[in-house]
């Protein structure tokens, strides 16, 4: 037997009181909610049924106006009614009525005296009362209106019948009644009703309601009418949201439209509800007062509470702490089990941690690497692994110990984590090898990501005023293509790693089945580095006419790429590698020093020609472009006018002030500037004129093909003329043909580029072309 005066017991009735005053709480709210929605659900459905009638509406008398203006259109027709023809027009009419769906119709004249009819109570000769409906802008449109005819509402349409002035007027309509209320209930699942509201108290009332309830629709609906249009209406002991539309008003009646949303129904459901909370109170309540019961009586045991966690201590669980404040001594006894947990469980941490970390960098070693490949290979994710490899810790070892190779080790681990991404994992599963793990990476760039580790681990190690230098290979394997578990994906990583020792770039994706395409570009991207240095590359020149003078004083530079494997490279292939792998400003900076080169020997010789080159987007976000071009320029002795950059009109759209910056610094040195694919890009006028260029080279898209009747003549003729007028000069490339020559020469066109005048030429065929050919016949083609 419990005293109330207990804890147990005083547990045991808190507990209870508190849930019961939560559900009673929850209770009333979810039912106040639920009825305000059910009411706003209502209303919301009330207001889409009468848009949904008023489409229906307009609809129909679409529909019925088009027969209407069909009929009235009728040369037949039209003919009978001028001469009077009544059977015809009689016969005419009824069959288009009978066409189109239409119940009633009458031909009246221009008096508004009917002419023919089918509708009880309006024979030939008397006249039509309801002109002044039609006549009315509604929103049905002009021509359209409800009106009530012997008490019963119906939709008529009109139109004028010309020969050509107006000599009569047809009228058709169809019957607002039970079958159209039950359409618009089958749209929106809610009751429809159409009232005519007489005022000597002729009431008429077609509805989709049962009908004990359409008989007290209108006297309860006038007890209850309000100014906003929507009431809650109790019609035979059910209850119904009411809305309404007022389709038609005249003197003697009023046409109303109803829809009725039943709240009996939609709170039907919510009884349900309620039944079904009340059940899961009850529940509720049952099975707190057990687990009240059963916490009061673990709380009156807290030695069975201490054994249990001296039981999880010996089965190695140090992280649950013990919840147990007590001011005796199995308080104490807690707390004491706390601390000795922490100590455990933080011993635990760092033997565990040093089992999968190396001691020196502090990376993850190999069995931690594996473990997150694994994990990563689970979740499905692709990844690129790589695998470096370094040699050179022995001769750091040989010449100042073993405190220096922990240095060198230590500033290398530090490069590789300055250049990777972030979210890339490193590990270090041997002395002298690394892992990279990044996810979501493709060959391409995974290749650029390892390109860039070996340029950044290329540079010296200074360790103690000795100079090292630690030859990194790359190898590279990716998840699920190399392999579709961690063994092989690393496996495969190595074997790529030991293959690219044998490679000039030193490095190597893992060759497994693929096609010689794939092969040849990564070679590409492997070896284009290196091709400056190598002498592969080389610069080929193609002369540009001056049009007016016929002399050849320019030239462009194009450079070729002599491969040792795949022969001549074209631009088109290994320049966009360049650019995404990072090594386009490598280009551009050989082919500069290139161009200054062969200009500077061309000047001893005499030979004074400028050359154009083009710069990449990459290169207009190089701030310090100008100073490098600057050193050269004095270098080579060569003056900063025979240069012109061609820039590219999206490079500079990348970022306006930083490329335009770049630009007004090169302009300073006395460099000329040029669009280059002018029509192309996304240049505007205003853009031009704020970038400090002195030419505009119209693509070759729009010159190949160019004769005075193509569409690129008027692009051609405007951009010519508009650059002239901003001061610019224009260059024409592209040019294979004498007679698009010579309507560049008529239309103003400064200089011409293409095959008709050359192809490139390597620099000295270019040389002895420019001696022999001081004037083109521009007429050869």
């Amino acid at each position: 037997m419990l005293s109330r005066n207990s804890v147990h017991a005083r547990l045991t009735g808190l507990v209870a009181l508190l849930l019961l005053s939560v559900i009673l709480a929850l209770y009333v709210s979810v039912r106040l909610v639920t009825e305000s929605a059910i009411r706003q659900g209502a209303s919301d459905r009330l207001a889409v049924g009468l848009r949904v009638f008023e489409q229906l509406l307009d609809t129909r008398a679409a529909q019925l106006r088009d027969g209407v203006v069909v009929l009235a259109a009728d040369f037949g027709f039209r003919e009978a009614v001028a001469s009077g023809d009544l059977p015809t027009m009689h016969s005419v009419m009824l069959n288009q009525a009978t066409r189109i769906g239409a119940q009633i119709a009458l031909l009246m004249d221009d008096q508004e005296r009917i002419l023919a009819s089918n509708v009880p109570g309006m024979p030939a000769g008397a006249y039509f009362p309801h002109t002044a409906a039609l006549a009315i802008d509604s929103t049905l449109g002009r021509g359209a209106g409800v009106v009530v005819l012997g008490h019963e509402p119906y939709l008529l349409v009109e139109a004028e019948i010309r020969a050509p002035l107006p000599i009569a007027r047809v009228v058709m309509g169809f019957h607002m009644g039970q079958d159209m209320a039950a359409d618009l209930r089958s749209l929106v699942n809610l009751e429809v009703s159409f009232a005519a509201i007489g005022r000597a108290g002729h009431d008429h009332v077609e509805s989709t309601l049962a009908p004990d309830e359409v008989r007290v629709l209108l006297p309860v609906w006038r007890a209850a009418h309000s100014a906003d249009g929507m009431e809650e209406l109790e019609l035979d002991g059910r209850s119904y949201l009411t809305d309404e539309l007022v389709l038609a008003s005249e003197p003697d009646y009023r046409m109303i439209a109803f829809v009725h949303s039943s709240l009996d129904e939609a709170l039907a459901s919510f009884h349900e509800l309620d039944s079904r909370m009340l059940l899961i109170a009850l529940t509720a309540l049952l099975v707190s007062l057990l687990g009240a019961q059963l916490l009061a009586r673990s709380i009156s045991k807290p030695v069975r509470q201490l054994a249990r966690v001296a039981e999880r201590v010996g089965q190695g669980d140090y992280r649950t702490p013990v919840e147990l404040h007590r001011n005796d001594e199995l308080g104490s006894l807690a707390g004491a089990l706390n601390h000795m947990q922490a100590a455990i469980a933080e011993r635990e941490r760092r033997l565990a941690h040093n089992a999968l970390h190396d001691p020196l960098t502090g990376l993850p070693n190999r069995a931690l690497a594996i473990e997150r490949l694994e994990n990563a290979i689970r979740t499905e994710r692709s990844l690129a692994l790589l695998h470096l490899g370094a040699d050179g810790f022995k001769a750091v070892y040989d010449a100042c110990g073993a405190s220096c190779v922990e240095t060198a080790i230590q500033t290398f681990v530090h490069r590789v984590k300055s250049a990777l991404p972030a979210g890339a994992s490193l590990a270090r599963p041997v002395v002298d090898e690394f892992l990279v793990q990044v996810d979501a990476l493709g060959a391409d760039a995974s290749v650029g990501l390892a390109d860039r580790l070996l340029q950044a681990l290329g540079e010296p190690l200074v360790i103690e005023g000795h100079e090292f230098r630690i030859e990194t290979r790359c190898g590279i394997a990716l998840y699920p293509i190399d392999g579709v578990t961690a063994d092989d994906v690393l496996r495969r990583a190595a074997i790529a790693m030991r293959d690219a020792a044998a490679q000039p770039g030193r490095l190597q994706l893992y060759q497994q089945g693929r096609d010689h395409a794939y092969d040849r570009q990564i070679t590409l991207v492997r070896d284009l580095r290196h091709a400056g240095e190598r002498g592969e590359l080389l610069l080929h020149f193609q002369p540009k006419l001056d049009i007016r003078s016929g002399q050849v004083q320019q030239a462009e530079a194009l450079l070729r790429w002599q491969h040792p494997a795949f022969g001549m490279v074209s631009p088109g292939e290994f320049i966009p590698l360049a650019e995404r792998t990072g090594s386009i400003q490598h280009l551009t900076a050989w082919v500069i020093e290139a161009v200054l080169r062969q200009l500077a020997q061309w000047g001893e010789r005499g030979v004074s020609v400028q050359v154009s080159l083009n710069i990449s987007a990459e290169d207009l976000m190089s701030i310090d472009l100008p100073d490098r071009v600057r050193d050269l320029l004095g270098r080579y002795r060569v003056p900063a006018e025979q240069l012109v950059f061609e820039i590219t009109e999206s490079a500079v759209m990348q970022d306006q002030g930083r490329a335009l910056a770049v630009l007004n610094g090169l302009r300073a040195l006395g460099i000329h500037l040029s669009v280059d694919d002018f029509g192309t890009g996304y240049s505007s006028l205003a853009q031009l004129k704020r970038m400090p260029v002195q030419e505009l080279k119209i693509d070759q898209s729009f010159i190949r093909e160019l004769d005075e009747a193509s569409d690129d003549a008027v692009i051609v003729r405007s951009t010519i003329d508009m650059s002239h007028a901003l001061g610019l000069k224009i260059v024409a490339e592209g040019i294979e043909h004498g007679h698009s020559l010579d309507l560049l020469e008529r239309w103003g066109c400064d200089v011409a580029q293409g095959y008709l005048i050359s192809r490139p030429l390597p620099a000295a065929a270019f040389e002895h072309w420019l001696a022999e050919c001081q004037r083109l016949p521009v007429s050869v083609e």
